[in-house]
């Protein structure tokens, strides 16, 4: 199939379902910036930033509103497929598996974490003591793991809730005002915050994802600490997204040939060298995703199991009251 190019001057819009600054914003950010260079008619691509309802917001407008000739597409936290799944927000308009999904350009596993002053060493400890976390909106992965590892585990998070951005959280657990956080993936760690790493002022508890990341083999899967295969199962619902990464998508209702000319410049994008540089500089792991991978990933979330779901629901349901 032909690219069809873009007009010349034209500007494609890429929503962000983060505020500015965090690790999802930044790597959308640099692949934006190569991106265009590799679409035929050479648009301008303009990143805005579309926070709101964990993920939801942004999904509902690519999915409603947005303009189906590929013009605005997105690149959202994959916590939205959760919510759809699970039922979570009365405000969701949209069905994940009917977004074009045009790649990924990583798949990391996420964290859950303290700072290194907290007496806190293994999700054990987090069994005996209260450990705060901080966390973003309802259906943000920094306020789901904790619930459903205390809902599951057993664990005594307490997630204090409200901060507008994850770079806010990191700000509060720097300064004691809480303990840790989750939903931040290796990938950000090494971007954003380095010297966490370098001066291990971060004690990673678990890490979230389908197999344990390569560089960190002895920080254990969530899922892991699952007492029963029941339990294991359901932490896997939680786990799978992972694999989505971080994403692009256009509406449905995106014409074909405008999707693979979309597709093919992401694909050439992820083997520019002078991406992959700048990916380097940055210290950001590039691991690209087909976009028809990611499309059978994201369809086999939304068909889990009923049964699975419902037990889901339940837990998140009594660690809330």
């Amino acid at each position: 199939m032909p690219s069809i190019a873009f007009s010349p001057g034209k500007t494609i819009d890429l929503i962000v379902s983060t505020g500015s600054g965090g690790g999802h914003d930044s790597n959308a950010r640099l692949v934006a910036r190569h991106w265009v260079n590799h679409i035929p008619g050479r648009p301008n691509m303009v990143v805005k930033n579309m926070p709101g309802a964990g993920h939801v917001r942004a999904a509902n407008f690519l999915f409603n509103q947005a303009s189906k000739d590929g013009t605005i597409i997105g690149s959202l936290v994959p916590a939205f497929l959760l919510a759809q799944v699970l039922e979570t927000s009365k405000a969701i308009q949209f069905d994940a598996s009917k977004f074009n999904w045009i790649g990924a350009s990583t798949s990391n596993n996420s964290t859950i974490y303290v700072w290194s002053k907290t007496p806190v060493n293994s999700i054990e400890d987090a069994m005996k003591q209260e450990v705060l976390m901080g966390a973003t909106g309802a259906g943000s992965y920094t306020q789901i793991y904790p619930t459903i590892m205390n809902a599951i585990v057993g664990t005594r998070f307490k997630v204090i809730a409200g901060y507008a951005t994850t770079p806010e959280v990191n700000l509060a657990m720097e300064r004691g005002e809480v303990n840790g956080r989750a939903g931040n993936n290796f990938n950000s760690i090494r971007m954003e915050n380095p010297e966490w790493l370098r001066d291990r002022k971060i004690r990673f508890l678990a890490q979230v994802g389908l197999k344990r990341d390569p560089d960190f083999p002895e920080v254990p899967l969530m899922m892991e600490f699952g007492k029963t295969e029941a339990d294991r199962l359901l932490l896997r619902l939680f786990s799978a997204d992972i694999a989505v990464g971080r994403p692009f998508m256009a509406p449905p209702g995106t014409p074909a040939d405008r999707l693979e000319t979309l597709r093919l410049a992401f694909e050439k994008t992820m083997a520019d060298s002078a991406f992959l540089k700048d990916t380097a500089d940055a210290q950001v792991d590039i691991a690209p995703v087909r976009g028809e991978d990611v499309q059978a990933i994201v369809t086999d979330i939304v068909s889990t199991p009923r049964q699975v779901v419902a037990r889901a629901r339940e837990a998140l349901a009594a660690a809330e009251r």
